[in-house]
């Protein structure tokens, strides 16, 4: 499930920020972006977002700004002269042109750094509560939108009940057309002098059986109820389950479709699997 959460401290001059998106993906997938000097910490950092988003491609962005004005990062203008002599001599050699050696010599490892390697105590304990809150939030909206997720799905797994419910005055009706049929068929093939009345009987049980959809009904009811059962549990990690659960939905209308036999079934079949669609879209961005 999408998700987004944001909050902000201060420590000393600095200004802490963390940021927290997700976008929802079947497995746990963190990408961190945090300052130098706080690498030390990355794996705590990973456990406590991976205990709380459980699930998810989630973006993790700390930033740390200078509120005095002053540079947190510094060149490190030995090691970047040691670079520039060994980039110049190798290019001497090879006779390969030097182009913008600033630049690529800038992208080298610890070329910049943080001005302080060290992470101080009460500067870690800022940035675990702002991480705290942004976690927070980010649960809120996650929380809202789930709601809204919810009470959509539910809507429609209500409809389909009701469209399953519009089924039964049809049922009568084809049953009739069907006799109707079977019986000019034999009366054009066989004549309606010769109709035996206990063949016309048998025939008429074997379609009728094979167009009985009681428990393809009965079926898709109970579905529908498990869907919404497993909907409000309190369970987090439902997702899957639901999936699950709209596959055996889809499963019985399309079985209702196929042994329809009827236009104004089909056309109620249709509406059952445009409601499960939009379904389907929703439990694929929960967790």
């Amino acid at each position: 499930m999408t998700g987004y959460g944001r909050a902000v401290n201060t420590y000393k001059e600095k200004t802490i920020t963390v940021e927290v998106r997700s976008l929802n993906s079947k497995f746990t997938d963190l990408r961190f972006k945090i300052p130098q000097n706080y690498r030390e910490k990355e794996q705590v950092m990973r456990k406590t977002v991976t205990n709380s988003t459980q699930r998810g491609k989630v973006d993790v962005n700390v930033d740390v700004k200078s509120n005095s004005g002053e540079a947190e990062y510094a060149l490190n203008e030995t090691l970047f002269k040691k670079y520039y002599t060994s980039l110049k001599n190798l290019s001497n050699e090879i006779g390969m042109p030097q182009g913008d050696m600033m630049q690529a010599i800038l992208k080298l490892p610890s070329v910049i750094a943080a001005d302080n390697n060290s992470l101080e105590k009460e500067e870690w304990e800022v940035v675990q509560r702002t991480m705290k809150e942004a976690l927070e939030t980010f649960q809120s909206f996650r929380k809202e939108e789930g709601g809204a997720m919810e009470r959509d799905c539910t809507d429609r797994v209500n409809s389909i009940n009701s469209l399953l419910e519009q089924i039964a005055p049809h049922e009568a009706a084809r049953v009739e057309r069907l006799k109707k049929k079977i019986n000019q068929h034999m009366e054009e093939y066989v004549g309606k002098d010769n109709i035996d009345a206990n063949r016309f009987e048998q025939e008429i049980l074997y379609y009728l059986e094979k167009i009985d959809i009681t428990e393809e009904k009965v079926r898709l009811a109970q579905h529908c109820k498990y869907f919404i059962e497993e909907l409000q549990s309190p369970k987090t990690l439902k997702g899957r389950k639901l999936s699950f659960i709209s596959q055996e939905i889809g499963r019985e209308v399309n079985t209702l479709g196929s042994k329809a036999n009827s236009s104004d079934i089909q056309h109620i079949v249709v509406q059952m699997k445009d409601e499960l669609e939009k379904i389907k879209e929703q439990v694929a961005n929960t967790v």
